[in-house]
């Protein structure tokens, strides 16, 4: 489960201290097949504060020893690193983050995901509209988890009646979550517009940090962003994945970080697919149309290999 890597609690950091650090926290966000370990490493090596992982469903997890392997890889460069959890029980949710506890830096309850898998099953978004059984969970981590610097924190969309959101993050608050992150788009909205007023006014709200979410896709934007809202952090999903080095202030992905991309990848054992799809989002802006059409068909490691070396000289 911790990789190659021998991970010792006392490397373990407090990500609170970020949010105290007087900076904007730059935070990579939990994406399916993508937040893996080696991703997490490159995007630590340009400015990345605080990493989550994919999310992971608590009852499997807890369940299956298998799921754990495939799930959960670290080792000890990878912090500070949050674990986000699916789950719609308290206890179900304790015993996870009992298991990740030595490992990771904290837990992170999934309310937002609006996919209709997660929400049919209890999961994810449909959790903003429970904030009791939200602040059960929260205060069943609290409680049995003996760690003081470990952190418990949400991810959240915002409902149609701000009031709601408000109540909730209020709710939450009290029950001791470290911090929220606010994705400022309904569960209906993809790709309307977010709605940073709404994360503006949650923050004014409270006294924990916030942490804003959606369509920031540079340095400048995560900038913009604090502005308008006031965020203590940012968290960055396809903008990271399209410029792992944005948070480094680079407009587009550097050759560099595709070396290192490729470095990390190959080390770590990263399946081809996943390899190869990193460097197409990496790739995407500045590849033509005729360039895309061969690189994006590769399909093997050495081919990739041998494609980058003709190409750019890596």
């Amino acid at each position: 489960m911790t990789g190659d890597i021998e991970t010792k609690e006392c490397q373990l950091k407090d990500p609170m201290d970020l949010f105290h650090s007087g900076q904007v926290v730059k935070i990579c966000a939990p994406m399916v097949r993508y937040s893996k370990l080696a991703f997490r490493t490159l995007v630590r090596k340009y400015s990345c504060d605080l990493c989550y992982t994919p999310m992971i469903v608590a009852a499997d997890f807890v369940r299956s020893a298998k799921a754990r392997d495939s799930e959960f890889t670290t080792n000890k460069g990878d912090h500070p690193l949050i674990v986000q959890f699916a789950a719609k029980e308290a206890q179900v949710l304790c015993d996870a983050a009992r298991i990740v506890c030595p490992f990771a830096d904290g837990i992170d309850l999934n309310c937002g995901c609006p996919q209709r898998w997660a929400m049919a099953e209890g999961y994810g978004a449909c959790l903003i509209n429970k904030p009791e059984l939200v602040q059960d969970m929260v205060r069943h981590v609290r409680n049995q988890i003996d760690k003081p610097r470990f952190s418990v924190s949400i991810k959240i969309r915002i409902h149609e009646d701000l009031k709601r959101t408000v109540d909730l993050c209020q709710k939450a608050e009290a029950t001791g979550v470290s911090w929220i992150t606010v994705h400022g788009r309904s569960v209906e909205e993809r790709h309307q517009p977010v709605h940073y007023d709404a994360i503006k006014i949650i923050k004014q709200s409270m006294s924990i940090p916030v942490v804003a979410n959606g369509d920031i896709k540079t340095l400048r934007d995560a900038e913009k962003v604090h502005h308008l809202t006031g965020a203590d952090g940012v968290m960055v999903a396809r903008g990271l994945l399209a410029n792992p080095a944005m948070f480094a202030g680079y407009e587009e992905t550097p050759l560099r970080c595709i070396q290192d991309w490729v470095d990390i990848a190959l080390e770590l054992g990263t399946p081809f697919t996943c390899f190869h799809h990193h460097l197409m989002y990496m790739m995407e802006r500045i590849t033509s149309k005729q360039e895309k059409k061969v690189f994006n068909v590769l399909s093997s490691t050495s081919a990739v290999l041998d494609y980058l070396n003709d190409y750019y000289g890596l």
